[in-house]
């Protein structure tokens, strides 16, 4: 392998562990991964959902992690055999004189050569044992972790509850004297701040790792990451690791948010994930603050901060043991967090260096600020895999773009200024800087918005990085030094002390005089945000009306600060890698301004290169080409390194039946384009189809549509021509619902219907279910048997062309991508979005070996050639297109005549 200094294993056919005899498919999808982390590639796998793709991730990435892990055990020990022997031969050997072992000027002599020769080898074999030192050590420990957790830790609680016990007694004996002060002021000043300039090497905002915690930390080892779109797929994951022959032997920790994870009910119960996050930390510098007490400096009376109780050293290292001993999915996390008293967020980042399998959200490893804060090391023999990966390119433009919108500058800008009004003149005159270059730079970006109260018009601009910041006004700040240390200074502050102030800052002090910032001088410094005063105005005046508290209220629920810091970070990107969006939407409250990263393999470029290897999976990763060019090769990767694997489905071809209908049952040309789509004749064709289609098809319909407004206004006209009505007399109708919380209500009403129409029969076949392309039921639900027995899918869902930021995206791939097959890159872009989507929806049917259904594309435009092979190979293949509605009809009658063989119906996440 180049990457490693081992010897690479010879790639040969190979029996992988499996729970059940594999499918032929699978056994080379795990053959073919393996060789690919073996030779340390960037891999493509596509396997369709239902083919078993996570169990054939998991025991062929771990079957390699296996092997290489007993294979450098067996070559260290030869490395250490032989680096003995040599050193002992090598000492018996008579030593060089310095006067015989020089042969000339220009070379070392002899006795130098052999001595550093000699270093090296000891050190080497000093390394290689202290290596194989830890090694057994870790293996003893999660051995013995495996076999008896609860009584290796039984009499380390009974200490800790003891010194917690002489702690308080201690801290009751404080002598009430020495307070002075008020001490809820005295919490709210800035502790001193030190630039990079000002010292290289202290830090007093980080908060200090604690002494108690130091076993916590240990050296990172040989591990695979698995990311995934959303917890519920990483759970799915995490439940299948334990059905897999691993699940006894590997150490799996699972990362997930504070939101996930936090036990606190004190803290759970704020509700957002930004409050969560601020009253986390504030509770962390509590601790440490009351351990700097503890070590004998006096504490000022008031009143008693309070700390976490479920961030304890002892029990946080129990915790994480228990992660480390067995397989837990996130519920069960939580109830580990309760029976210990430990906190379930802190003690799965601490159980992530010796961890052999970390499961984790995509943020956590594609964002660098986020990997490091959740200790996260891609360096070294790392392989990542990520899964789910279809839309890999466009998450990680989401997760790099971020939007500022007026009222969070208007809030961040009469914080800060309430802060260093109130406390200015106990504030350090460089803290009073740095906060005062805060306030600059939030000046500079309501300018760009206009920095008036009321604009005529409503329009969007886009703009490179420069000359934004020439529009606001701050052109002659440096981004790489001046905005990072207003950065720092937020993100020190906001996690150390300013986080309570400043976002409870308006609410603790609104009655006591304090009132939103406004300036009255007329200069010309303060009439640039007279806008910004103005609407703090109209936020105080509102106040007052019922309807204005509970818009205040929402607004106000969380810190904007993180906000702030995360859009000034984004400006330090390069300025052709990224545009800033500035929406002016009337006025400056409903206004923003977002940073739109064009080219997301800047980013991916790092994670590419730390990794020994990386792996893409899918269900559906078509057009391949297009995702290659725009993320690898611009990543700088080589063609060398990349391999494929795609794989059928493991279903018989006749269990499936797509259809390309080109027109409807009156002859009627099938062309939803975006002038076509509205005319009254095409909505009622469409009726017209869906009521065939049901008249034949058992069980569950699923019709998608390709926007939401699209559907609400083809509905509309069903409804006023009477289609709808006779649709329902077919089947009982389901619409997708607006809030996601009522998705689990309406699949359950859509499989219960089904079930009681299989059974009862009567009028009704089944159900029939409206959805979005790309909405809630269009990714992560699983229309298996009878609940999904034919998918609809109405017209092609081409992104809004008309988006400045999709045209954007669409120019800057033109002039920095080659163009192929007569088409420009922008071009690829519309057309690979769209068929994306489309192969996530249709895939919703088919879930399982015995599965079956009916794919209706109705669009004359799926049967053109270059849209056809975006499709899945599995579905291509099958795919025949009528130009009729007569023969399409006949043959979904095939589906009604296999509705005897139907399973039961199920949703599955």
């Amino acid at each position: 392998c180049a990457q490693c200094n081992m010897r690479p294993l010879a790639l040969t056919h190979r029996q992988f562990p499996f729970p059940y005899q594999p499918y032929t498919i699978q056994e080379q999808f795990m053959q073919s991964l393996y060789c690919a982390l073996e030779q340390g590639k960037v891999g493509i796998f596509e396997s369709p959902t239902g083919t078993g793709k996570s169990l054939s991730l998991i025991c062929g990435a771990l079957s390699w992690l296996r092997d290489y892990e007993e294979r450098k055990r067996h070559e260290t020990a030869a490395l250490l055999q032989g680096g003995e022997a040599s050193l002992s031969t090598s000492s018996t050997l008579p030593s060089a004189t310095p006067q015989s072992s020089s042969t000339c000027s220009s070379s070392e002599p002899d006795w130098i050569t052999d001595f550093v020769q000699k270093k090296a080898e000891r050190d080497m074999v000093s390394k290689l044992k202290d290596d194989e030192l830890k090694r057994k050590k870790r293996e003893e420990k999660l051995e013995m972790i495996r076999n008896n957790v609860q009584l290796k830790y039984a009499m380390k609680r009974k200490g800790c509850e003891d010194d917690e016990a002489f702690k308080l007694l201690q801290l009751s004996k404080e002598d009430p004297a020495e307070a002075s002060g008020d001490p809820e002021e005295e919490e709210l000043i800035i502790a001193d701040y030190e630039s990079d300039d000002e010292s290289k090497t202290k830090n007093k905002f980080c908060v200090a790792e604690d002494d108690e915690d130091d076993d916590l930390v240990e050296e990172h080892v040989t591990k695979i990451y698995y990311c995934s779109r959303t917890h519920s797929q990483l759970a799915q994951f995490v439940h299948e690791v334990q059905k897999s022959p691993f699940s006894q032997e590997i150490s799996l920790v699972t990362l997930g948010s504070r939101q996930n994870l936090c036990i606190n009910e004190e803290v759970r119960r704020l509700g957002s994930i930004q409050r969560i996050n601020d009253r986390c930390l504030e509770l962390q510098k509590n601790k440490q603050e009351k351990q700097h007490h503890e070590e004998g400096v006096k504490r000022k009376r008031g009143p008693a901060k309070s700390v976490c109780p479920y961030h304890g050293a002892a029990a946080l290292q129990q915790l994480r043991d228990e992660v480390l001993g067995k397989v837990h999915d996130i519920e069960r996390l939580l109830t580990l967090g309760r029976e210990t008293h430990a906190c379930p967020y802190y003690a799965t980042r601490f159980a992530v260096p010796p961890a052999q399998l970390v499961v984790l959200p995509y943020q956590m490893v594609l964002h660098e600020a986020t990997r490091r804060a959740a200790g996260v090391q891609l360096k070294g023999q790392v392989v990542l895999i990520i899964d789910e990966a279809h839309n890999l390119s466009d998450t990680l433009s989401c997760i790099h773009s971020t939007e500022l919108s007026g009222v969070e500058l208007c809030r961040a800008h009469s914080q800060l200024t309430q802060y260093s009004e109130r406390y200015k003149s106990r504030l350090k005159a460089k803290n009073l800087m740095y906060v005062k270059q805060i306030l600059f730079v939030l000046e500079g970006l309501v300018r760009a918005l206009g920095g008036e109260s009321v604009w005529a018009e409503m329009r969007t601009d886009l703009l490179t990085i420069n000359n934004f910041l020439f529009k606001a006004q701050i052109d002659n700040i440096n981004l790489f030094k001046v905005v990072s240390s207003i950065i720092y200074c937020i993100q020190a502050v906001t996690a150390a002390i300013w986080r309570t102030p400043l976002c409870g800052f308006m609410e603790k002090y609104g009655g006591t005089g304090v009132t939103p910032h406004v300036q009255t001088s007329s200069n010309k410094e303060n009439r640039c945000t007279d806008g910004l005063n103005r609407y703090l105005q109209t936020l105080q005046s509102s106040q007052t009306d019922q309807k204005g508290s509970a818009e205040l209220e929402k607004v106000v629920s969380a810190s904007p600060m993180m906000h702030v810091e995360g859009f000034l970070m984004a400006l330090t990107n390069s300025n052709t890698d990224g545009r800033v969006v500035v929406h002016r939407q009337g006025t400056l409250a409903d206004s923003s301004v977002k940073f739109l990263l064009l080219n997301p393999a800047v980013h991916f470029a790092q994670v590419l290169k730390e990794c020994r290897a990386v792996i893409i999976a899918g269900g559906t990763m078509q057009p391949v080409s297009d995702f290659k060019q725009e993320l690898l090769f611009s990543a700088g990767v080589g063609e060398e390194r990349i391999t494929e694997f795609s794989c059928g489905h493991v279903i018989p071809p006749e269990n499936i039946l797509p259809i390309v209908l080109c027109s409807g049952p009156s002859g009627q040309e099938l062309d939803f384009t975006f002038q076509n789509r509205d005319a009254p004749h095409m909505m009622d064709e469409t009726g017209r189809i869906l009521s065939n289609i049901c008249n034949v098809v058992p069980g569950g319909v699923v019709c998608f549509f390709p926007s939401y407004e699209y559907s609400r206004r083809i509905i509309s006209h069903w409804e006023a021509s009477g289609a709808l009505a006779r649709l329902s007399n077919k089947k009982k109708i389901f619409m997708e619902p607006k809030k996601a919380s009522q998705v689990e209500q309406v699949l359950s009403e859509f499989s219960r219907c089904i079930q009681r129409c299989a059974v009862a029969g009567g009028g009704l076949s089944g159900a029939l279910l409206f959805s979005v392309v790309g909405g809630k039921m269009s990714e992560g639900i699983n229309f298996s048997d009878d609940l999904g027995r034919c998918v609809v899918m109405v017209g092609m869902p081409y992104p809004n062309i008309k988006s400045p930021e999709l045209q954007e995206k669409m120019s800057y791939l033109d002039k920095h991508l080659p163009h192929s097959g007569g088409r420009s890159p922008g071009q690829a872009l519309i057309e690979n979005l769209c068929m994306k989507a489309v192969n996530q929806s249709i895939g919703r049917a088919i879930r399982h070996r015995g599965d079956y259904a009916a794919i209706v594309l109705c669009d004359r435009r799926y049967s053109r050639p270059s849209t056809l092979s975006k499709l899945p190979n599995w579905i291509k293949d099958q795919t025949n297109t009528h130009t009729t509605f007569g023969p399409a009809f006949a043959a979904l009658r095939k589906v009604r005549n296999r509705s005897s063989h139907s399973l039961t119906p199920k949703v599955l996440r």
